[in-house]
C-alpha cells in the first residue's frame, strides 16, 4: 500500500485519508477546542473515492492518521465496453479496465484523452481531457 503517515490537525477539506482501509477525499472538518483536562479533537469527514461510502472519525488533533498517495495519470480510450472502458495508459502503455462513471458515460468516444488517478492499487477515470 502505497499511504504516508501525517498528524489529523494537518488534514484539510478536498485532501484525501485512509479510513477503514479505503482512500476517501475529506468533506469537512471540524475541530473542537481543548478542555480543562483534554486535548482538542477534530471530526474528519469523508466520502470513498472508489466505493462512495461516507465516512467519519473522531480523533485528537496531534493523534496520527494515514494518507494515501494519489498518481494523477493520463490514458487513451481504446475501446468502450458497456459499463466498462478498456484504457491504455500514455508513459507505460499498459492497457486495462475501469468501470465508467455515471456523469461520463455520453461523453466517452474512442481515442480521446482522459485523466485517471490511482491510489493503493485501484484505478478509477476521473475526467475527460
Amino acid at each position: 500500500m502505497s499511504t504516508k503517515v501525517v498528524e489529523v490537525k494537518t488534514l484539510k477539506v478536498g485532501k484525501y485519508v485512509v479510513l477503514d482501509g479505503e482512500a476517501s477525499k475529506v468533506v469537512s472538518i471540524q475541530t473542537s477546542s481543548p478542555g480543562k483536562h483534554g486535548a482538542a479533537k477534530a471530526r474528519v469527514d469523508a466520502v470513498g473515492i472508489f466505493d462512495n461510502q461516507k465516512r467519519g472519525l473522531v480523533k485528537p488533533v496531534d493523534a496520527k492518521i494515514e494518507v494515501p498517495i494519489i498518481d494523477k495519470r493520463t490514458a487513451q480510450v481504446l475501446a468502450l465496453m458497456g459499463s466498462d472502458i478498456q484504457l491504455m495508459d500514455l508513459e507505460t502503455y499498459e492497457t486495462f479496465e475501469v468501470p465508467i462513471p455515471d456523469d461520463l458515460s455520453d461523453k466517452l468516444i474512442e481515442g480521446a484523452e482522459v485523466g485517471y488517478i490511482v491510489a493503493m492499487g485501484n484505478k478509477k477515470l476521473m475526467r475527460i481531457k
